[in-house]
Parts: C-alpha cells; structure tokens; sequence
C-alpha cells in the first residue's frame, strides 16, 4: 500500500522501531525487499537514487514498484528520493510519483543549506510530499554522495557530528519533516578502519532540542563479515571492509528514537557475492535467473535480518491502520490522476 512516510514515523518515533529504507535499481532487488517485508508484515521505504534513476530509467523503476504495491497490498510502501542534490532533480521526483524526497545540501556552507532546503520543503509540501534534509558530515563514498575520506572523518569525528543546537534552528527555519544526523556513520563498504562507535549522547542532544522532528540514519550497512569473505573467496578484492555493527543499530532505533535507517551497501554485497560464487562454481552457467536468482534470495535474507534489527517485523498493520485514520493522503500526483493507486 502506497503511502508517505508521515504515518511511519509518528509511530516510531516513540514505538522503539525504525522504518527500513532499501535503495533499489532493478527488479530483483525490488522484489526480495518487498518480499521480505511481506513475509514479517513490515513497512519498507523504498529509495532510489540519482544514480539508480540514470541507470534503470525510473519509467521502469515505478512500474516495478507499481507491481509491488498491486501484488502486496498490505505492506506499507513509500517512495523516496535519496540524496537530491538539486531543485530540479526534486521536481521531477514530485513529478515521478514519490511520496518522500531528501535534499542534500550537507555539503553546502550552513546558510545556504538552510537556503536549498527551504525552497525543497516549499515547493514539496505544496504537493503533498514529505522532506528529509541533511546535517553534518559523513564520511565514505557511495556513487554521486561523496563524504569526508575515512581516516580524517575518523579522527576528527567530533567536529563533523550534527550540533544539536544547529539542528533546531534548521528546523525550525526550514520546516522539514525528518532530519539525516551525522553520528559516526559513513557512506560505502569501508567505514571504519577500526570497530564503529557510534555517538549515541549526539542522538540524545538532538533529540532534546528538537522534540518530535525523526531522525534519520544514512551510511548504516553493515557489511557482513560472511558476504565479504565470500566475495573475496571468489575473486572479489575487499579488504578491511567494514560495516556498522547490527547491535548499534538496533540500539539507535530501540532506544533512541531513530525512525529511518538507510541500508544500500549490504543488498549490493549480498547480489554480487552469490553472482561471484555462481560463476566461480558453475563455470558454464549462463541463465540469468541461475545467478540473479540466488542474489535475488541473499537480499532477502539481508533484508529479513535488518527488519528484525530495527524491530520492525509486525508493524505494517498499524502503520495502515493509522494512515487510514488519518484519511489516506498521498501526494497531489495521486490524487489529480487516473492512477490506481
């Protein structure tokens, strides 16, 4: 079922569960998401980058997602923008049908931030479409976000961190609906060169200083040891790769409030490390659905083990059932169209 964010976060944001947001780019990947929510009654968001738009031409992306909403009814689904970087790319977003969009002026001096972010929250709302925004700075590199490299982030972490007192006034001056906090995390598969620590005392700052505003986690994969090994097994070279530890993410959502937790990385290890194993093994295979099957299912698998982590598993009910309170109000797009949503 196809909706905006707004009815997600209200109840996690003092539910102890944090809403899922997978990036997608094909239909495989699409589908072991969805299916995995489907199968523990759980919310998902789904993202789609700069990047994933270019690539699979978002046409076909939306009419995959149309098909995961006819096929799975009773899964709350929004659709979202991860990571615009310009007015331009948000209005053709709002255009193309997504119920959540994030303009990304992080990288901007504070003011101007402020200034971007502002004229997104304006020009979405108008159309009845959520806004993220980011403050702070990551680290890492996934394709168009660039961040801080590594091992500065790492050892100048504290002056990189979202203020608290910042956050408020940005809020405030933007009127945004959800806010991405740098807290320790990092873009990519290689995050950390040492175990990840993540600045819970950040979360509660924020928190305080901006009541009720849902806090978002980006660069929070946490690249598992055993897809990693096997990619490398089979040819692959990642080494150090590192990940944010599961347990902290579970702790970020269970008790501190994060209601959105941004995972990508891990459905593109999960993918390419049974494709590796599938050449590797099968040397004459050359079906398709022989090897993107088997990635198909390990992204399934991925995707189960987040939702159980951000303790969302059962949720979706609720979630429906308040939405439908609230009158089902979804993005202009849907309601001044033919669509069948």
């Amino acid at each position: 079922m196809l909706m905006t964010t707004k009815p997600m976060f209200e109840l996690a944001y003092d539910g102890g569960f944090g809403i899922g947001a997978f990036n997608v780019n094909n239909m495989e990947i699409t589908q072991a998401i969805i299916e995995a929510c489907h199968e523990v009654k759980s919310p998902c968001i789904l993202q789609i980058s700069k990047g994933a738009r270019k690539y699979a031409n978002i046409r076909f992306l939306r009419k995959i997602i149309d098909a995961c909403v006819e096929e799975y009814p009773n899964v709350p689904i929004a659709i979202h923008c991860d990571h615009g970087d310009t007015q331009e790319l948000i209005s053709q977003c709002i255009n193309d049908g997504y119920t959540s969009v994030m303009i990304d002026g992080s990288h901007h001096p504070y003011e101007e931030n402020i200034k971007v972010t502002k004229a997104a929250v304006d020009l979405a709302h108008s159309k009845g479409v959520m806004v993220e925004a980011e403050l702070g700075m990551l680290g890492g590199i996934e394709e168009d976000v660039v961040g801080l490299d590594a091992e500065e982030y790492q050892k100048n972490i504290q002056k990189f961190l979202t203020d608290p007192l910042q956050a408020a006034d940005f809020a405030k001056r933007t009127g945004i609906d959800s806010l991405a906090v740098a807290i320790g995390t990092s873009h990519g598969a290689y995050k950390f060169k040492h175990a990840a620590v993540l600045a819970f005392d950040r979360i509660e700052q924020i928190m305080k200083t901006c009541p009720g505003l849902p806090l978002v986690m980006h660069g929070s994969s946490s690249v598992p040891e055993y897809l990693v090994e096997l990619v490398n097994k089979y040819g692959g070279k990642m080494p150090n790769a590192k990940g944010v530890p599961e347990e902290q993410i579970a702790m970020a959502v269970r008790k501190y409030g994060v209601c959105k937790v941004n995972i990508d990385t891990d459905l593109r290890l999960a993918l390419t490390a049974k494709i590796r194993e599938v050449f590797a093994t099968k040397p004459g295979e050359f079906d398709p659905r022989n090897y993107l099957g088997p990635g198909r299912d390990e992204i399934k698998k991925i995707v189960l083990k987040k939702l159980e982590a951000l303790n969302t598993c059962g949720k979706a009910d609720t979630i429906i059932k308040h939405w439908e309170k609230q009158g089902k109000p979804l993005p202009a797009y849907y309601t001044k169209s033919c669509c069948r949503h």
